[in-house]
């Protein structure tokens, strides 16, 4: 086995889009709302065929939202499928067509915490899951937060989710101990305290940055 090649960032540190042909491809299950499972026969090159599952998924954006006191914004929410109450940041389904993606985060985070941002830059982008959904997610730092005028009314899941705020070296200290899970947070938390303790968050991409991963075929 030959040694790893060292890359660096700006020279061969990123991913890199490939599209392995596909013989058939068949949706074999559907919600009609949210998602869908294709069933695709995979014709890679020079090795046999084989099949796979794929969750396709609209995408969703998330916001760390920071105040003055360099506290982050969360919502406690109860999730079914995990059967836990967990702390998130706000965070939505790219389920409006056309809907630019700081609006949709500008939008969650009215919906969900009742609040606004002056300041938008774009934290950090990542697949979820990409060994079995197109599900991408794009977290957004919001910073210059204010109450806004108009409340939302929340139903479901969201319709009791508590509103609190945690100081984001207490949000980071809880993730690596192993209490908090969900992964927009986990990242975007994470990411805020990289950026923050190293080039600061000036130096993050603009709130309308391209988005290059949503463009899957």
């Amino acid at each position: 086995m030959s040694e790893p090649v060292e890359v660096r960032y700006g020279a061969g540190l990123a991913d890199v889009r490939e599209s392995w042909p596909v013989g058939a491809s068949d949706t074999v299950h559907s919600t009609g709302r949210v998602i869908s499972v294709r069933r695709d026969r995979i014709e890679p090159p020079g090795a046999d065929a084989f099949t796979r599952d794929v969750v396709v998924h609209p995408g969703a954006v998330g916001v760390v939202a920071l105040d003055d006191e360099e506290r982050m914004l969360l919502v406690r929410q109860y999730r079914h499928p995990v059967g836990h109450r967990l702390l998130e940041p706000p965070a939505g389904l790219l389920d409006v067509a056309g809907e630019d993606y700081r609006v949709a985060a500008e939008r969650e985070l009215w919906e969900e915490a009742g609040m606004k941002a002056a300041d938008w830059r774009v934290l950090v982008d990542a697949f979820t899951s990409p060994g079995m959904t197109t599900e991408a997610v794009r977290i957004f730092l919001a910073r210059g937060v204010s109450e806004a005028a108009e409340a939302y009314q929340r139903v479901h899941e969201e319709a009791d989710m508590e509103v609190v705020r945690a100081p984001l070296a207490d949000v980071v200290k809880a993730i690596l101990a192993g209490d908090l899970h969900n992964p927009i947070l986990v990242m975007g938390a994470l990411a805020a305290w990289t950026a923050l303790h190293g080039e600061g968050f000036d130096t993050l991409r603009p709130a309308d940055a391209p988005w290059p991963a949503r463009d899957l075929p």
